[in-house]
């Protein structure tokens, strides 16, 4: 099917940007955003993220939000005591 699309500048960017990664013609590159965007069968498949292993936690992860606090609290008397 043939028509005329107006893109606004910040999705033109991201269909430029998908035609220099991915080596596509304009075409191909607006159809791939336009299947990645709408719903479908496409959108049930999570994106192809790599992971990786980290090893075990060296720091028990059930009490992460005190550490964080814990950690917050040290920062900012730091900084109290730097006059900042």
């Amino acid at each position: 099917m043939r028509t005329t699309v107006t893109l606004e500048p910040d999705t033109e960017a991201i269909v430029r940007k998908l035609m220099r990664e991915r080596n596509l013609t304009f075409k191909q590159a607006l159809n791939a955003a336009i299947r990645v965007g709408a719903p479908g069968k496409d959108a049930t498949q999570p994106p192809p993220f790599r992971t990786f292993r980290m090893g075990r936690p060296r720091i028990p992860l059930d009490k992460a939000l005190q550490l964080a606090g814990e950690l917050e609290d040290e920062e900012l008397i730091r900084k109290m005591a730097l006059g900042k």
